[in-house]
């Protein structure tokens, strides 16, 4: 039973990132080998904030709110989108499309990310003798993840790939990047900050990425548009 709970937990998470490539183009395409990059640049990126939040950030012996170190890892989080800026304009790709570019990055990063941060929690926990909603959650939580992974690198590719897209929506294009960024902080603070429980922050995340990934698409369609 316990090993059942964890393959359903498992599946949960990393299923959505294999029925995403199957179910969209990008096997048709073949662009494993770029997602397979991305997910190489993910883990690189993560090694250099790792090295960054141990030497910057001190030891909190509570677990209360504190605004200037969540300040401070927000700042550092933005390492994140150093290296997706790394991952769609310096590696080199397929000849694909800019459309199928930046979902490939985008689910390579998002599965780097889930295998780095759930798989050894639910190695561990899902297979413990008592039942727990705890990773399930998680398994939402990865889900919600990839949606925002690939929203931050279709509104990266506008930002960095597309030149002749409307100036009137440059800002609204920085403005949801950014947004997608700090979520990692954003989350921090509504459980730390305000306590929330982890279903009403899993419910959030999951609210914030159907939201990010409207507004993202909209943003890539309206650039796409030729202009007057």
């Amino acid at each position: 039973m316990t090993l059942f709970h964890f393959f359903n937990c498992a599946i949960l998470t990393f299923g959505p990132h294999a029925v995403y490539y199957s179910a969209t183009p990008l096997s048709e395409y073949d662009t494993l080998g770029t997602s397979i990059k991305a997910a190489v640049v993910y883990l690189a990126t993560a090694l250099v904030k790792l090295v960054c939040l141990a030497t910057f950030l001190k030891v909190s012996e509570s677990d209360s709110f504190d605004p200037y170190q969540e300040c401070l890892k927000a700042l550092i989080g933005f390492i994140d989108v150093a290296g997706l800026y790394f991952a769609l304009t310096q590696l080199t790709h397929r000849n694909i499309s800019q459309n199928h570019k930046f979902q490939a990055v985008g689910l390579g990063w998002a599965f780097a990310d889930s295998v780095l941060h759930r798989l050894a929690p639910l190695w561990v926990g899902a297979r413990g003798l008592e039942f727990t909603w705890d990773y399930i959650l998680q398994g939402l939580e990865a889900n919600a993840n990839l949606v925002l992974s690939i929203s931050l690198a279709a509104l990266g590719s506008l930002m960095w790939l597309r030149k002749n897209k409307p100036k009137t929506l440059i800002p609204i294009i920085y403005m949801c990047a950014g947004i997608v960024a700090t979520m990692p902080s954003i989350t921090s603070y509504l459980r730390r900050g305000l306590g929330w429980h982890l279903p009403k922050v899993v419910g959030f995340e999951l609210f914030t990425s159907l939201v990010m990934a409207i507004l993202s698409w909209q943003l890539f369609a309206a650039c796409q548009r030729p202009s007057a």
